[in-house]
């Protein structure tokens, strides 16, 4: 490895490490109440969550649909660009769509977002500036903003996306909670593979 690769994971590290501290410090559990709620009145009514999301944020948004199904709260990935060309079909009114973009002034998730709310959808937006378009454009809004990158040119999104992922399994950890998903329930949408096998003690 070369001693500016070396010097550069290091960066990094130390970055990551002061990014999500800091992230972390100043989260609270009631941060999620609102979402919590929004979602169980929309799934009360017979509504569904998806989640959805550009570039990097887009394969986010599949693995926390994924993470979302197999802990109580049925979701499923919304394409970002493809809603505004006949994805939305897969919406109805009263859904929730949970947006995710660090800037939140992503052109195309702009349109997916008028989209959403035209076919009479709920918007939580996850986004790192809380005055964003997407922020201000949201039913309800996520925080998590990070204020380095990190990596070479402090560009490409690093600690951005792990500020993204920890608030949504925050998110997802509460409604796990809420709906009172049992070990048995988790094992009936789990069937495969270690985690798919009760525990000793549990039924």
């Amino acid at each position: 490895m070369k001693p500016e690769s070396r010097q550069a994971v290091a960066h990094f590290l130390i970055a990551a490490g002061r990014e999500l501290n800091a992230f972390l410090e100043g989260l609270e559990a009631d941060d999620y109440k609102a979402a919590v709620q929004m979602i169980r009145e929309s799934r009360r009514g017979g509504g569904r969550v998806h989640v959805t999301g550009i570039g990097k944020p887009g394969h986010v948004a599949g693995y926390m649909a994924s993470l979302l199904s197999s802990t109580g709260t049925p979701a499923y990935f919304l394409h970002g660009t493809e809603a505004v060309h006949g994805s939305c079909g897969q919406l109805v009114a009263g859904d929730v769509v949970i947006c995710i973009s660090n800037s939140g002034e992503t052109a195309e998730l702009k349109a997916t977002v008028i989209a959403v709310k035209n076919n009479g959808c709920k918007v939580i937006g996850v986004t790192g500036d809380p005055g964003s378009w997407l922020a201000r454009n949201s039913d309800l809004h996520l925080f998590a903003g990070v204020g380095e990158e990190g990596g070479p040119l402090n560009r490409a999104p690093r600690s951005s996306i792990l500020a993204e992922l920890l608030t949504l399994q925050a998110l997802s950890v509460a409604l796990q909670a809420d709906c009172g998903q049992t070990p048995a329930d988790y094992v009936r949408c789990h069937p495969g593979g270690k985690l798919g096998q009760l525990r000793e003690g549990e039924n």
